[in-house]
């Protein structure tokens, strides 16, 4: 049982002003595996206080200090994998291979790759007689979620901190566990009192403190639309910037020419890893109606490879996050069935010999129209949706018919035939031929699915404000 009960504010762990506790579920057992704290305007009132109070030295920082900082991050981040991969299969379910090996692996990854971005950043650049300053915005308010807890929290923290801003966090109380780790890692690291606060609590009261704070200068969060939405409404009286990398809907579009074997097993295995619980992960796969069948057989072959089952005994698919998530997939496996689509594999109910937990089957259908719900919301569950195509411009226009823009995926044997697709593909984040995730590129979403970007030097961006001082340097001759 972990007992997280304290906040790091300024550099201390410290008590909330209203202590107020929340259990947290091991979404394996359905079990109470551990108990947080969860905070008020009031912790936000103090973690903003210290954030502004570190901010004035630690923007003029030198670039060699914040360097070295971002790498003792890194190095006592490494240090402590093995236990960051413990608290996430604990709070999330997600099996060890990937808690540890994938998710944890990559809060490193992170401050690494800023550190190796700020190594050579131009902070300023002449125009003329003018010359152009990139400033630390300021004070950043950061609400992360729980299905990439460590990814999210590191991809905001370290451009954040190298920029030379300060933080507050505020991780999902859901899977909190991450967080406090996180906390501990920064803290040994021997950042300056108030560079980096914690406070853990539920987005009504914590988030919506830190979004309409007048203290902090800009919130990033990345969740769900409405939860977007709702910070940009508490944001707005103050006029701070948002950032929002929000929901996802993306489609796969196999094309005639894909090496089919190769492009669906690679599509379905990104639907299931994380059980479904991945904002760009490809649930909507379209192909030619030629061959749909011969798609629906390798999906089926695929999807039943991914067993569900205890994440502390190597398997290979975990629960997804809480009842809640699971009554929600169920609800939208059953309108499946109910609005004629066709179920491959999997369906309703737990699999066989899961009773506790809350398991999914990793589940396929067919025969699905781009108008039905389980087309059109996000799931967040092992779901994938199989759609088909007579001609290229009729599965770009329903690839497009989205509210969502997050991710696209082209398949395709001919790599100058997917980049011509891809072009019109309305969204932020392509991925050729299953191309892994490379987190030197921007990303960040079109339309409803966010705006701003993280990742790499473009994430530098987001905590920069642009100052052009005229007359600069003098006039020529």
């Amino acid at each position: 049982m972990r007992e997280y009960l304290k906040f790091f504010i300024d550099g201390h762990w410290v008590a909330p002003v209203t202590p107020h506790p929340l259990d947290v579920i091991n979404p394996a057992d359905g079990k109470v595996n551990g108990r947080i704290n969860a905070g008020s305007a009031a912790d936000i009132d103090a973690a903003v206080a210290a954030a502004r109070a570190a901010f004035p030295n630690w923007s003029t920082t030198s670039r060699e200090v914040r360097l070295a900082a971002l790498e003792r991050i890194a190095t006592e981040f490494e240090r402590r994998l093995d236990d960051m991969g413990i608290a996430i299969r604990e709070e999330m379910g997600a099996p060890q291979w990937l808690a540890r090996d994938t998710q944890a692996a990559l809060g490193p990854r992170h401050f690494r790759s800023a550190a190796a971005i700020l190594r050579d950043y131009a902070f300023e650049e002449d125009k003329g007689t003018a010359r152009i300053l990139k400033e630390p915005i300021g004070v950043c308010g950061f609400i992360t979620p729980w299905n990439w807890p460590v990814h999210q929290m590191c991809a905001k923290t370290a451009p954040a901190l190298a920029v030379g801003c300060t933080v507050i966090l505020k991780p999902s109380e859901i899977a909190p566990f991450s967080g406090q780790i996180l906390a501990e890692i920064i803290d040994a690291a021997g950042l300056p009192p108030g560079v980096f606060n914690l406070v853990q609590g539920e987005g009504p009261e914590v988030g919506a403190a830190l979004a309409k704070h007048p203290g902090i200068d800009m919130v990033s969060i990345t969740g769900s639309t409405r939860a977007g939405i709702e910070v940009a409404r508490n944001a707005a009286t103050t006029v701070k910037r948002v950032h929002q990398e929000l929901g996802g809907k993306s489609p796969n579009i196999v094309l005639d020419d894909a090496d089919f074997t190769a492009a669906v097993t690679g599509g379905v295995n990104a639907v299931m890893m994380n059980s479904g619980q991945s904002c760009r992960a490809p649930t909507r796969m379209l192909v030619p109606n030629k061959h749909l069948d011969e798609v629906c057989a390798i999906a089926k072959g695929v999807a039943e490879s991914w067993t569900p089952g205890d994440p502390a005994a190597s398997s290979r698919m975990g629960p997804v996050i809480s009842e809640a998530a699971w009554n929600k997939v169920q609800n939208l496996i059953r309108k499946g069935v109910e609005a004629g689509a066709t179920l491959v594999t999997g369906g309703a109910g737990k699999p066989d010999g899961l009773g506790a937990g809350f398991y999914v089957k990793p589940t396929v259908f067919r025969d699905v129209r781009n108008d039905m719900a389980i087309a059109r919301e996000e799931i967040f569950g092992p779901v994938l949706c199989i759609l088909g195509y007579d001609s290229e411009d009729e599965a770009i226009a329903i690839a497009n018919d989205t509210e969502y823009g997050l991710g696209g995926y082209v398949q395709s044997r001919d790599l100058n035939h997917a980049r011509r697709i891809a072009a019109r593909i309305r969204a932020g984040y392509i991925s050729l031929n299953n191309a892994a995730l490379d987190i030197s590129v921007p990303f960040g979403g079109y339309k409803q699915s966010g705006n701003g970007r993280e990742f790499g030097e473009h994430a530098f961006g987001e905590f920069l404000e642009l100052k052009s001082v005229l007359g600069y340097s003098p006039a020529p001759a």
